[in-house]
């Protein structure tokens, strides 16, 4: 992954560099510009005058995400990407035919739960370790506060994830007022933040109550299935003041099951869990799986009794090694 540090006002606001070329029509030619959504082969994207084009890429594939800053042109009423410029990094989605990635140049990662639907740790642990792989700062957010017996059970399952030293916090959107969500505004300033999350969690709330113009469709939860049901279709992003773009950004994505780690070496995985990572360097084996050799730290911190690794925590990463190991060997 490129590690050209992109300044978050730049990331939220075009900044217009273009040489202008002899004998040019098109006062817009290799102007820069920042991808805010992105639909099949087309984005939108936001111009350094405030305009909003759509554009297509040079080619077959469109390899622009939300958050790229991209170099345009313009012919007649028609916009096309010409190349996209260096990335801070990229983050990534995974369903079971591909790894695709779908969002770059971010500040800030809030990963959104509710105590209802019932999050995954395997889906919370993958986002975490994408995040880390990519460098992002994350913050957890546990929503409905309100349904207090749930939310407090959901709390205590996030308390492995506490006592790394990740930030979480605890809101109620629906409260009058809302609870939490200034505390939550201050982390989002000045960031441009990719909100994850799965459905039914309260996502589309969120965005509403943050950015009211937005007007996002919200619907009820399929208690049934106890799970939500898709309200974002495609990932946008949204300026927390769209008359001050450096105030800071959310981008909004459908909800999905799964974050693409198939990029992670899997001996890097561990050093990816602060919780593991806290035990490592002192392993018999330079190359140990943590799993299965001798006067390994971080299998004697998750067999001591009490663990100082959470048994799910564990079984995780050895899940998330056997995935890696079985994709490296695909490769």
């Amino acid at each position: 992954m490129a590690q050209v540090r992109v300044l978050p006002s730049r990331a939220t606001k075009p900044r217009n560099t273009a040489k202008k070329s002899a004998g040019m029509a098109s006062t817009d030619s290799d102007a820069i510009g920042l991808v805010i959504e992105t639909f099949g082969r087309h984005v939108t994207v936001a111009t350094a005058d405030g305009r909003q084009l759509i554009c297509h890429p040079r080619g077959k594939k469109n390899l622009a995400v939300v958050g790229d800053r991209v170099a345009w042109s313009t012919t007649a009423d028609q916009g096309t990407i010409e190349k996209i410029l260096p990335r801070e990094n990229l983050f990534f989605r995974q369903d079971e035919m591909r790894t695709k990635s779908f969002a770059a140049n971010l500040d800030h990662i809030l990963i959104f739960l509710g105590a209802e639907p019932e999050f995954s740790e395997m889906q919370l642990s993958r986002a975490l370790i994408a995040a880390s792989a990519a460098g992002i700062t994350v913050t957890i957010a546990l929503n409905k506060l309100d349904l207090s017996d749930l939310h407090a059970r959901s709390w205590m399952r996030l308390e492995p994830y506490r006592s790394m030293g990740l930030d979480v916090v605890a809101l109620s959107l629906l409260s009058d007022p809302p609870i939490g969500l200034t505390a939550l505004h201050e982390r989002l300033n000045q960031r441009t933040t990719l909100v994850l999350g799965p459905s039914g969690a309260g996502k589309s709330t969120l965005i509403n109550q943050l950015i009211p113009a937005v007007d996002l469709r919200t619907q009820e939860i399929s208690r049934a299935l106890n799970s939500g049901k898709h309200t974002t279709t495609n990932t946008t992003l949204y300026w927390l003041n769209p008359g001050d773009p450096d105030a800071g950004a959310v981008i909004d994505s459908p909800g999905f099951q799964e974050f693409g780690l198939h990029h992670i070496d899997v001996e890097r995985l561990a050093t990816y869990m602060p919780d593991l990572a806290a035990h490592l360097g002192h392993c018999k084996f330079n190359n140990c799986s943590h799993l299965h050799e001798p006067h390994c730290p971080v299998r004697d911190a998750a067999s001591a009794d009490p663990p100082l690794i959470s048994p799910i925590r564990y079984s995780i990463y050895a899940d998330l090694h056997d995935e890696l190991t079985q994709a490296n060997r695909a490769w």
